[in-house]
């Protein structure tokens, strides 16, 4: 991980709005604008819950809070249903990276699947085409405001389908067009990285990296195949990694693996964990030994973590989220937000939960910036620029 370089930590009396971010995981059906899927619902004669913008942003809010997850999919037709014409997808990638843009996003890479955006007869191309213009649009729209970002597509297959290899070979076919990446979504619990296999060899073949969703609806075994079937150099979310990690305090275990016996039996790792002027023993299973020491990005999105379930193992609030512990023994661990519409999150929204929660300072958030932009999927020159751009914004604030 990149050592921050900022000269001191001042105090946290700025807007976080001003603060450089890096998005690795933001799905693009679940960022759109509520007057947005109102307008286009409208040309394409879908009904909706509600036809007031604000009425509309709650109901998604209140149903992907609701515990219910029946509910919290149902959210995704409404905003599906309205991304199946090459208007409606230019329009929401464009204004996808506008809002990026206001929230001071300076790199973003946006994942969705095009196999879901196919009903009004568009091909697989013409959808990620769609996108890419849009995705363009938006990215002039933000330069002539002054303002500089770049977004990337990670084209994504679901899990539950057969349609891995097609759509491996679609991201692959326009990597010279906007496709950074790949990434498998969807039911997670069931349905393991192991089902693309040929798929992600494809893509090992033809050097084209992978970002895989494990560690969010199921636990290690999912890790351990995005690892080795995947190949993923990124984890989408992966907090679940937590799960082969003990932690004690005061001889009392508060957190402790349930490991599966092929993954991680034996404990590999032993640090001293310092919370709070508290200190603990912390023990990393094989697995978690593996995804911390090489420095693999896990791509947690704390707000949508708690909504989910993720992380109920470990508690029902952020104070509980596994987070700050991985945080603070060494994991490469990046801040993201999921779906933004349906947790009524911005990154900007997620780094002041973590400020308030967990007491981080600028050099936390300086870190954790730093870690995304590293673990992006840009090529070495770009990221180096990057990485200067991020230190620069934040030694200016210093």
């Amino acid at each position: 991980m990149t050592e921050p370089i900022v000269d001191a930590a001042p105090a946290l009396d700025f807007d976080l709005k001003s603060l450089p971010k890096v998005s690795l995981h933001d799905h693009l059906d679940g960022g759109l604008r509520p007057a947005t899927i109102i307008e286009l619902a409208a040309e394409v004669g879908h009904t909706l819950p509600s036809t007031d913008p604000v009425a509309l942003g709650e109901w998604f809010r209140e149903a992907a809070d609701s515990g219910s997850l029946v509910r919290y999919l149902e959210t995704f037709d409404h905003t599906i249903a309205v991304m199946q014409t090459r208007e409606g997808l230019a329009r929401v990638a464009r204004e996808f990276v506008e809002d990026l843009a206001d929230d001071g996003v300076v790199y973003g890479e946006v994942r969705w699947a095009p196999e879901q955006h196919l009903t009004k007869g568009l091909t697989l191309d013409e959808v990620v085409e769609a996108v890419q213009e849009g995705l363009e649009a938006g990215m002039e729209a933000v330069e002539a405001t002054g303002r500089d970002i770049q977004v990337g597509q990670l084209i994504t297959a679901m899990r539950h389908a057969d349609r891995g290899q097609e759509i491996a070979e679609l991201a692959v076919r326009h990597r010279d067009h906007g496709a950074v990446g790949f990434d498998i979504a969807g039911a997670e619990d069931g349905f393991l990285p192991s089902r693309f296999k040929e798929a992600f060899t494809y893509l090992a073949e033809n050097n084209f990296p992978a970002t895989v969703h494990a560690g969010e609806a199921a636990g290690l075994e999912s890790i351990q195949s995005a690892l080795v079937d995947g190949r993923a150099l990124r984890l989408g979310h992966g907090v679940r990694i937590a799960e082969d990690i003990t932690v004690e305090f005061d001889d009392e275990v508060v957190v402790e693996a349930e490991v599966e016996e092929d993954v991680a039996e034996d404990a590999a790792d032993v640090n001293d964990f310092d919370e709070d002027a508290t200190v603990g023993m912390v023990t990393l299973g094989r697995l978690a030994s593996w995804v911390r020491d090489r420095g693999i990005a896990l791509e947690i999105c704390p707000s949508s973590n708690l909504q989910t379930g993720a992380v109920a193992q470990f508690g029902g609030d952020i104070a509980s989220h596994p987070i700050d512990m991985l945080y603070q023994t060494g994991f490469n661990v990046t801040i993201n937000t999921d779906n933004r519409l349906m947790s009524g999150v911005t990154l900007t929204d997620e780094f002041e939960l973590l400020v308030e929660t967990f007491d981080y300072d600028l050099d936390d958030l300086l870190e954790l910036t730093l870690n995304a932009a590293e673990a992006a999927f840009l090529p070495l020159e770009e990221k180096e620029a990057l990485v200067e751009y991020i230190n620069e914004a934040y030694n200016n604030l210093a």
